[in-house]
């Protein structure tokens, strides 16, 4: 079994969630991926027969939830109680799982390829300000004679540079400029590593705070 973790984050501090979309407004074909099993915050990809190989779309609602029973004011239509087992906001996240060829080991390290120090762990925070560069050092190993690290695969802002000093060794690089910043706001990054077998790591994700 892989997991897969998804980034879920709130800045202020809100509980989140993740489900599968249950209506039109939600999703397209509404019937989750049989490959796939999810919970609040994990999807989980369970191994199959070589029937299921192809590419799912996976489409999920992100859900936040107050802590506590809170009261929100707005200036049109008074004041609404909310409990901390109704949700506030909800966006939609759509992806494609893609469901390749077994390989002839599932044990990360070998053929799927696994981070290694000093690698930051998934949901790491990050606290810069603006003009100050960050460095995040990814290092990764598959140690099949047969296999190379030889892609890094990421999300993140716009002007993120990525640079490699050799096979599984790679810097993501980024200097926020003022148009970037808003007072502690958050930017997301992703990341996964390919061998040139195709196989990938897991993902994971960081938060930088500006």
């Amino acid at each position: 079994q892989r997991n897969i973790s998804l980034l879920t984050f709130d800045p202020d501090g809100d509980h989140v969630q993740c489900r599968y979309g249950s209506n039109s407004n939600e999703c397209y074909t509404c019937t989750p991926p049989s490959v796939l099993s999810l919970s609040s915050n994990l999807t989980a990809f369970s191994p199959t027969s070589s029937s299921n190989e192809g590419s799912y779309a996976v489409q999920l609602m992100m859900e936040d939830f107050p802590r506590q029973t809170i009261n929100l004011t707005h200036y049109s239509s008074g004041t609404t109680s909310i409990s901390s087992s109704s949700s506030m906001t909800r966006i939609p996240i759509q992806f494609v799982f893609k469901v390749d060829p077994a390989a002839p080991s599932c044990t990360a390290g070998e053929y799927l390829p696994r981070f290694l120090p000093p690698t930051p762990e998934h949901g790491a925070q990050f606290f810069i300000d603006v003009n100050e560069m960050i460095e995040i050092n990814i290092t990764a190993e598959a140690t099949q004679s047969d296999q190379r690290i030889t892609e890094l695969l990421f999300s993140g802002p716009f002007n993120m540079t990525k640079s490699s000093s050799g096979s599984g060794y790679f810097t993501l690089t980024w200097t926020p400029s003022f148009s970037q910043y808003d007072d502690n706001e958050t930017h997301p990054i992703c990341f996964t590593v390919q061998a040139n077998s195709v196989y990938q790591s897991d993902l994971r994700c960081v938060i930088v705070r500006v």
